[in-house]
């Protein structure tokens, strides 16, 4: 079986890879790392230009209509230049819930804006510390009426509308909310990676329009588990972009008259970089192809890629400032950029313990089904 991409693909991610390179040097997040805006906006116009945000929408909705594959690529490419725009939040979760859950009438209304960058959307599910699971949320939805509040929205300050998850009295889990709209506050609030920002929302009474598609429960794991493999991508590219920035300067920088990347400490501490990004790298290809397909394997391709990104991730980031030594700790050095998105990636969408206990339920259900049968 052949997991690689197909040559568009590929041609994709290279065009990707030379105008991120161009436009979104270390410069760019260093810029919203120490300044006061919240996103690169003029960085987020270019790449609404380049079509990316609408990679998987279908043409009929004024998408591109390359598939989940294309956001796969990009997300790669976005994740190795750390790059400070809202892509993951109004990509990978607010237009796919709308793709998979959302009526005629409201892909007609808003996916065409998604696609052309005119509208941010993000998701928010998270009420409290904890496992993010459908059976803890307390915010509801009653006549069509929202009431809660949400943590660490991602981009929830800068974000249009908002997909929230919530059980409402139609048996809706998950509802369209337009953050201009009255009973809505939004409170910024501080993370580890301030070149991502994040909001507090809190809803009284906002009027809340339902995804008919979203009857159960499921349909929020479904939503995860779709968003889980492009933000795996994005995981490993920040991972690759790390070690390709240890693997640089061990060569440049002399220590006893000769590169340190000559010792022996240096080249493990390398070549374990190497096997946490090429096994996340496996994994994260093993869930696109499950969210290409539609395979039943997606819970599970989605758990382990989720797993495997969140450990490359936060090993790679840790490992390339231990490279760097003294150096690798202080402020001018970007080592911090990666360090900081890899840690706030982990916990987006769950953390890692999460993903491992739902990775466990999926087997153990499995197993039990396959014995039943036999």
């Amino acid at each position: 079986m052949n997991f690689d991409f197909s040559e568009e693909m590929l041609q994709l991610r290279d065009q990707a890879r030379r105008f991120l390179a161009d436009r979104c040097p270390g410069a760019v997040p260093r810029r919203i790392l120490d300044g006061p805006d919240a996103y690169a906006a003029d960085l987020w116009r270019e790449i609404a230009e380049m079509g990316w945000l609408g990679a998987a929408i279908p043409e009929e909705y004024g998408g591109v209509g390359l598939g989940r594959l294309a956001v796969c690529v990009l997300a790669e490419e976005l994740g190795r230049a750390v790059a400070p725009v809202p892509f993951s939040s109004s990509v990978y979760l607010a237009t796919e819930a709308l793709m998979l859950f959302g009526s005629e009438d409201q892909k007609q209304d808003w996916l065409p804006r998604l696609a052309a960058g005119e509208v941010i959307g993000t998701f928010a599910i998270a009420e409290k510390p904890g496992a993010t699971v459908p059976e803890r949320l307390a915010a509801s939805v009653n006549g069509g009426r929202l009431t809660g509040r949400k943590l660490a929205v991602s981009d929830g300050d800068i974000a249009d509308f908002v997909i929230v998850a919530a059980p409402g009295d139609s048996g809706v889990w998950l509802h369209l909310v337009d953050l201009s709209a009255p009973g809505v506050t939004r409170e910024i609030v501080s993370t580890i990676d301030p070149t991502r920002s994040h909001a507090r929302l809190a809803f009284s009474g906002a009027a809340a329009e339902p995804l008919p598609g979203s009857t159960t429960p499921a349909a929020i794991r479904t939503l995860l588990d779709h968003a889980a493999v492009p933000m795996a991508f994005e995981q490993v590219g920040c991972a690759q972009a790390a070690m390709d920035m240890a693997n640089a300067y061990a060569k440049e920088r002399f220590a006893f008259g000769r590169p340190i990347g000559s010792f022996q400490a240096i080249k493990h501490r390398i070549a374990d970089m190497y096997i946490q990004v090429e096994l996340a790298r496996s994994n994260a290809y093993y869930g696109a192809w499950a969210v290409h397909t539609g395979a039943a394997e997606l819970p599970i391709a989605a758990a382990v890629a989720r797993i495997a990104a969140s450990e490359a991730g936060w090993f790679t980031t840790k490992e390339n400032i231990q490279v760097h030594g003294g150096m690798g700790f202080t402020w001018q050095m970007d080592c911090q950029l990666y360090y900081r998105r890899a840690k706030l990636l982990a916990l987006t969408l769950g953390g890692a313990r999460e993903w491992k206990h739902r990775l466990i339920g999926e087997l153990r259900t499995r197993n039990t089904t396959e014995t039943a049968a036999a």
